[in-house]
């Protein structure tokens, strides 16, 4: 990888180019939004081109250790050669593995997940990117087990979701134990439908904070101050 080409943030460089699933709102935003207060140890599932790990490493201090997990060949590969060239290299690693296949010998602070959803959709035509962006190869519920299992006891688990299935997985997680800490509902413009749900969820069942943020202030291309305060860090 050429780590002057790709998508260049304020402290890193990601290129997607091999990746099914390329740089998008979706991971800014919870790469950007979720809570990384007193995590020593993130998983990633499902980490893509690994933007969502990386944003994740610049904003924990040194001794936090990320690991993403990817079972597309290709995307781990490019999330792998992303990381190597990021200044976090030496506590970001990169497994090609699915999540029900990862066992590793200890459990997570937080994990962080930008999962497949429209489960109820058409498939697209290219098979990987249905398996990456549809509930092919891991369903809502699946999920849930996976995170039970490598979740600390006292652990968050944050992902962003389509309205329509972040409002079913929020009932699935009910019923392994999991409840929404936090949530943000997300919108592209003022007046328009709700694009997305972001959540927080623990086993504590603390009463939720309910936040919401738009993209744009308006009919124009201007990122509203919400946007703009929570991506800063990030964006040139």
């Amino acid at each position: 990888m050429n780590p002057g080409k790709g998508f260049r943030f304020k402290q890193f460089t990601v290129t997607d180019d091999q990746c099914q699933m390329k740089v998008g709102t979706d991971g800014v935003l919870l790469g950007a939004w979720a809570g990384v207060s007193n995590a020593t140890r993130i998983l990633d599932v499902g980490t893509g081109s690994g933007l969502i790990a990386l944003m994740l490493a610049q904003r924990t201090p040194p001794g936090t250790l990320i690991d993403a997990i990817e079972p597309a060949a290709a995307d781990a590969g490019q999330a792998r050669s992303n990381a190597f060239h990021s200044p976090w290299h030496n506590r970001l690693k990169v497994h090609e593995s699915a999540i029900q296949d990862f066992h590793p010998s200890y459990t997570y602070d937080l994990i962080v997940s930008n999962p497949p959803f429209f489960s109820s959709s058409l498939l697209p035509p290219s098979g990987a990117r249905a398996q990456a962006r549809h509930t092919v190869g891991l369903t809502h519920t699946a999920l849930i087990e996976c995170v039970q299992r490598l979740l600390d006891i006292n652990g968050r688990f944050a992902l962003v979701l389509p309205f329509t299935e972040g409002d079913l997985l929020r009932k699935t997680a009910h019923g392994f134990g999991l409840g929404v800490i936090r949530s943000l509902a997300f919108y592209t413009r003022p007046g328009k439908k709700q694009e997305r749900w972001l959540f927080e969820l623990d086993r504590s069942g603390a009463v939720e904070q309910k936040e919401t943020l738009t993209l744009y202030s308006g009919q124009g291309p201007q990122w509203s101050p919400g946007y703009r305060g929570l991506t800063q860090q990030f964006y040139l």
